[in-house]
């Protein structure tokens, strides 16, 4: 099917005239109860507040028909059922199935897209074997003890999702098992994570879908070499999560391969075995199967057209208007939970390798903005940071907080009559209210003024259910923005310039470790060498 672009949509020209005159935030009269209670959407365990958007009836309204006439929840309907959503028409692409969902669709009497929910259940099944052999000591070391650590070896979406579901929910682990992460090709950052490991009992878990991405590659031989080193046999301490048939499906290298797959891309795939096989070590199979129940649970709460009822839907829209329409060119993502401090880092990747296209889906030029710069940290840090230029910066910056009503350890104290939680909370909302409605002055340097759009996603505590809600609503969400732009939000082909220079650059060290050069002339790969002082000379 055809779909249009966003300002082909007829309510594109309401919502830009509406955007000449958005809702003041700012006014004595804006932020009414009536208006802070009322403009509450709920669904998957959580609540968005945003009632400090610049937003009002009208553009609610013109927001819904956009919604309705780009058929966004139909397309994420038709992307759940297995439509070839990951193409672009008429020219070579990926042209593939965008099925993410499907892994946690396992419990469903009948799931959307049968075939990839079956293959995801039989790896479920797969990790259950592994973990019970795990706990009951069919599976132990050389020396006959438990495994208590285990190293996710991958990068990108092999290990940004991962990783921030990993430092969420640490508070629900296995008690005595840890999981630490390698990712950067930077051997500094390898070598940091084996200094304090006790490797007899590690187990490393490598996450590469082709078995041939060269960071991972690299990364997998240095561990493997200081496990020999170590006197240890590294097939019986590697595990593999790749591609069924490619070349790290080979049980001569390791002790258990687990199988993904192409209709699920990497920064979509933490709930595919990507994320399972150390989140099931980690947390327990249950602490897993708790992270793809939340999961389903937004998924299918996606699926209403109300947008007044759909959380994902809702945030895409007013992301859109904010970006498009009131043309503000980031968002900050900051969540007031600590558990959440590797979130924001997972987002910039969900968002911005699926939405950075300047094309649309037939392969045209755009002439309006799509995915945004997307960046965060953990409140309250933050706010003695960058709060500063939110404030009172000349650019205007989005804010999409995110708190939990209790804390996950509950370990908490009471100090000048209030506790930590409710301190947390309490400079939550208050930022929240202080972007929207400012602050007038007669001291310039003490003035704000407000009208900073900012909503707030509500949850009751950071569990494993509640974070696999979590992590699918800003899945979702990205989801339907591209949909509504009219791009393939699913492969990331801005990667791949970068790689192929990456590779002739190597080839010039290579080439020299043989005492070859490949240089000279005016190349500008070995010129950029020579100014680097990385060979040759600089004269």
């Amino acid at each position: 099917m055809m779909y249009k672009n966003l300002d082909q949509l007829p309510s594109y020209t309401t919502l830009k005239n509406l955007a000449s005159h958005p809702f003041d935030l700012a006014a004595p009269w804006a932020l009414t109860a009536h208006r802070l209670q009322s403009y509450v959407c709920s669904s998957a365990g959580f609540d968005l507040l945003y009632g400090t958007q610049r937003i009002d009836e009208q553009v609610l309204a013109a927001l819904q028909k956009l919604a309705d006439e780009g058929d966004a929840v139909k397309q994420f309907q038709a992307m759940k059922s297995g439509a070839v959503m990951n193409r672009i028409e008429g020219y070579e692409c990926e042209n593939r199935q965008v099925l993410h969902t499907a892994t946690r669709d396992v419990f469903s009497d009948a799931p959307r897209e049968p075939r990839a929910s079956g293959q995801a259940r039989r790896e479920l099944e797969k990790l259950k074997k592994f973990l019970e052999d795990l706990d009951n000591g069919n599976i132990v070391n050389g020396k006959g003890e438990p495994f208590t650590g285990m190293v996710q070896v991958g990068i990108g979406g092999s290990d940004l999702g991962p990783r921030a579901l990993y430092h969420a929910l640490a508070a629900y682990r296995v008690p005595g098992r840890r999981v630490d992460f390698i990712s950067n090709v930077d051997p500094d950052d390898a070598a940091a994570v084996l200094n304090g490991l006790d490797l007899s009992r590690t187990l490393v878990n490598v996450v590469s879908k082709s078995g041939a991405t060269l960071e991972t590659l690299t990364n997998e031989e240095l561990v493997r070499q200081a496990y020999s080193d170590a006197g240890l046999d590294p097939r019986l301490h590697f595990v593999a999560v790749t591609g069924q048939g490619g070349p790290m499906d080979n049980p001569a290298r390791y002790l258990q391969s687990f199988y993904m797959f192409d209709y699920i891309g990497g920064r979509y795939s933490a709930t595919s075995m990507v994320g399972g096989v150390m989140l099931g070590f980690a947390l327990g199979r249950k602490g897993f199967v708790e992270i793809l129940g939340g999961a389903h649970e937004a998924d299918l709460a996606a699926e209403e057209r109300d947008i007044r009822n759909n959380i994902s839907l809702l945030m895409a829209l007013l992301g859109i208007w904010n970006h498009n329409f009131l043309h503000c060119e980031t968002l900050a993502v900051l969540p007031y939970s600590q558990g959440l401090v590797r979130f924001a880092a997972h987002l910039q990747q969900c968002d911005m390798e699926s939405n950075g296209k300047s094309i649309n889906r037939r392969g045209e030029s755009l002439s309006y903005q799509t995915g945004p710069i997307i960046w965060g940290e953990p409140g309250t840090n933050g706010q003695h940071a960058f709060y500063q230029l939110i404030h009172q910066g000349t650019t205007i910056i989005p804010v999409e907080f995110a708190g939990f009503r209790h804390s996950q350890y509950g370990r908490d104290i009471v100090v000048k009559e209030t506790s930590c939680q409710e301190k947390l909370l309490a400079n939550l909302l208050a930022q929240s209210l202080a972007l929207a409605t400012g602050q007038h002055d007669d001291n310039p340097n003490k003035r704000f003024a407000g009208n900073r759009p900012n909503s707030v996603l509500m949850g009751d505590r950071l569990t494993p259910r509640s974070m696999g809600a979590l992590l699918a609503i800003y899945e979702n969400k990205i989801a339907f923005q591209g949909f509504l732009w009219n791009i393939n939000s699913f492969d990331q082909e801005g990667v791949q310039l970068g790689k192929k220079l990456a590779t002739q650059l190597l080839h010039h060290f290579a080439g020299l470790r043989k005492g070859k050069s490949h240089g000279g002339g005016d190349e500008p790969g070995w010129a950029l060498l020579q100014a680097a002082g990385l060979v040759g000379s600089r004269g």
